[in-house]
C-alpha cells in the first residue's frame, strides 16, 4: 500500500504533527494535553473506521503512547495515556525493546494461509479444482466446490486450476509481507511477532490495512534535545530525494530543517562514499583468499537476517561501518559535543541505533514519516525556503545507495579505479525472501567470489517502511538527485583522508 494516501497515514501524520507541536510547546502544555489528543485525532460521536469512537480513539492512544517511545498497554490495562510519560521528556530516552509492536485490540484477526471458495464459483461440470487436489480435500455442495481445511495443504494446485479464479488463498498481510516468518497467529487469532525472529524491517507495519503495528518513534525527544542547548544536527539518507514535498528540494533541504531547529543538515551520501571506499578495500584484501563472498553491510535489516540465519557465514557480511554510523562519526569529529539524528526511510536503522557501539555515533533516529509530522507542526513553507548548495558534497554513486544495485555498483566503480585487474561479480537481492534465498545459494557455492548486495525492502531503500512516496515515484527521485551531484564516484570524496581517523 505504499504510496498510496489511506486513511491509516492520515491518522499517522495526524498523531506524529500532534506529538511533535506537544514537544515544541511543552513547558505551556505539559504531558495532560495528551489526554486530549484522541478527541482531536477521533472528533465527534460517530466513529469512522470502526464500530466504535471509543475503540478508535483507544487505539489512537496506543499510538500516542508508542510514538512517545512509551510501551504499549494491553485492553485490560487501565490508566492515563500520559502514564509513564515523564520518562519520555528525556532527550536521552532510548527505544525499549521491541521496536515492532501490535496494538492487538486493533488487530483485524486476518484469515492466515486459508484457501477458500468464493461466490465466484459456477459449480462447473470439469471440477478442474477436485480432479488436481492431491488430498481429496474438495467436495461439492448445493452445486459449488467446499474446501475441507482438516484436509487441506495448502498447495495452491486448486486455485490455478480454477478458470474463474473462484478459488482463493488468503495470508494476513502482515506475515506475508515478513521475510523472517516471524509473524504468527496468538491464542485469539490475533497477529503476533516472534521477537526472536524479527529484523525490524517494518515491512508487516507498512502491509497492515489496520495500521495495527506500529514501531516506537523518538519526535518527542529529538525536539527536547533541539530545544536544549546541545547543537542538533540532522543526517539525512539519500533516499529523501522527493519523499517529504515536491517544493523541498535538494538547495531548500538544509533551510527546511533549520526551521525545525536543527543546526544544520548533512546528507548521509557522504557516508556511503565512505562506507564504500571501506568495503572496496574488504572486497579486493579478503575475497576470496579469506572469505568465499562478501555481504554488503549498510541494510542493518539483511545483515541481522544474513547473520542469524546463516550463523557460519556471518564473517562473510561486510564489518565496513555504515553510511548512517559514519556520517554521525564525521559530524561529531567537526562539531564535538552536538548530537546526531539520522533522517531515513527505515525501522530497522532505529535498532542499529540502539546498538551499545553505536550510540555514541547516532542519538536519535526518525523516519521521513515521523519527520513530516514536525513540519506539519511547524508549518513549514517549503516554497518560501532559500536556496542553498550546502547539501551538495556526496557523490551520484553515494546517493544512489538509496536504490537497489547503487551499493554494489558503487563498489565495482572503486574497485574498477583503483584496481583495474580485479573482476567485480555481482548478484543483489531485495526483499528478505529473496535474500535468503541469495544467500542459500551462496553458502552452496554459487557465488564464491562475488560481492552481494542485500536490501531489505523492495527498491532498496526507497521502499523502507518509512517512506511515503510510490517506489517508481521516489527512485526517479533519487535518480534526478544523483544529476545534480558535484561528482560522479566514491573515490573523488572530499572526506576520504579522514576515513582512517572515523574507521577507529
Amino acid at each position: 500500500m505504499r504510496g498510496i494516501h489511506t486513511s491509516v497515514n492520515e491518522i499517522r501524520k495526524s498523531i506524529f504533527a500532534e506529538i511533535a507541536d506537544l514537544s515544541y510547546h511543552y513547558e505551556e502544555k505539559g504531558l495532560s494535553e495528551m489526554e486530549n489528543i484522541p478527541y482531536r485525532v477521533v472528533p465527534g460521536e460517530v466513529s469512522m473506521y470502526h464500530d466504535s469512537v471509543f475503540l478508535e480513539r483507544a487505539i489512537v492512544r496506543e499510538r500516542l503512547r508508542l510514538a512517545m517511545g512509551l510501551p504499549l498497554r494491553s485492553a485490560s490495562e487501565h490508566g492515563p495515556v500520559s502514564s509513564g510519560a515523564e520518562e519520555a521528556v528525556k532527550p536521552e530516552k532510548y527505544y525499549q525493546p521491541p521496536l515492532i509492536n501490535i496494538i492487538k485490540f486493533a488487530c483485524h484477526k486476518c484469515p492466515d494461509n486459508v484457501v477458500t471458495v468464493t461466490e465466484q464459483c459456477q459449480g462447473c461440470l470439469a471440477h478442474p479444482c477436485q480432479e488436481v487436489c492431491p488430498k481429496d480435500a474438495i467436495s461439492f455442495k448445493d452445486g459449488k466446490s467446499v474446501v475441507d481445511q482438516s484436509k487441506c495443504v495448502k498447495c495452491g494446485q486448486c486455485v490455478k486450476a480454477c478458470p474463474y479464479g473462484a478459488i482463493i488463498k488468503m495470508e494476513r498481510p502482515c506475515a506475508k509481507a515478513c521475510g523472517m516468518k516471524a509473524i504468527s497467529s496468538d491464542e485469539f487469532g490475533r497477529a503476533d511477532i516472534d521477537q526472536e525472529k524479527c529484523v525490524s524491517c517494518g515491512m508487516c507495519l507498512a502491509n497492515c490495512p489496520f495500521g495495527a503495528i506500529a514501531d516506537k518513534a523518538q519526535i518527542f525527544q529529538v525536539i527536547q534535545a533541539i530545544r536544549s542547548d546541545v547543537p542538533v544536527y540532522a543526517a539525512i539518507a539519500p533516499a529523501v530525494a522527493g519523499q517529504i514535498d515536491p517544493k523541498l528540494t535538494f538547495p531548500r533541504m538544509r533551510a527546511a530543517f533549520q526551521e525545525l531547529g536543527f543546526t544544520d543538515a548533512v546528507e548521509v551520501a557522504i557516508g556511503a562514499d565512505l562506507c564504500t571506499l571501506q568495503e572496496a578495500e574488504d572486497f579486493v584484501n579478503e575475497v576470496p583468499e579469506k572469505l568465499p563472498f562478501m555481504g554488503t553491510s549498510c541494510c542493518p535489516a539483511w545483515s541481522v537476517m544474513a547473520k542469524k540465519t546463516f550463523p557460519d557465514y556471518a564473517d562473510c557480511i561486510s564489518m565496513a561501518l555504515t553510511p548512517m554510523v559514519l556520517t554521525g562519526r564525521l559530524i561529531k569529529k567537526q562539531h564535538p559535543g552536538c548530537m546526531v539524528c539520522f533522517i531515513g526511510p527505515c525501522a530497522a536503522k532505529k535498532l542499529e541505533a540502539s546498538r551499545r557501539h553505536v550510540r555514541s555515533d547516532i542519538d536519535f533516529v526518525l523516519t521521513f514519516e515521523e519527520v513530516m509530522g514536525m513540519f506539519e507542526a511547524k508549518q513549514v513553507n517549503f516554497a518560501s525556503l532559500p536556496e542553498d548548495s550546502g547539501l551538495h558534497g556526496a557523490s551520484a554513486d553515494g546517493r544512489c545507495f538509496a536504490v537497489s544495485g547503487g551499493v554494489a555498483n558503487a563498489v565495482a566503480e572503486v574497485i574498477k579505479k583503483k584496481y583495474p585487474d580485479r573482476e567485480v561479480k555481482i548478484e543483489k537481492a531485495e526483499g528478505l525472501d529473496n535474500c535468503k534465498k541469495m544467500l542459500q545459494m551462496a553458502v552452496k557455492g554459487k557465488y564464491d567470489g562475488y560481492l552481494l548486495e542485500g536490501m531489505a525492502c523492495p527498491g532498496g531503500c526507497v521502499g523502507g517502511a518509512g517512506t511515503l512516496l510510490p517506489l517508481a515515484r521516489a527512485t526517479a527521485a533519487v535518480n534526478k538527485a544523483k544529476q545534480v551531484s558535484t561528482s560522479q564516484h566514491a573515490y573523488e570524496s572530499n572526506y576520504e583522508d579522514i576515513l582512517p581517523e572515523i574507521e577507529e
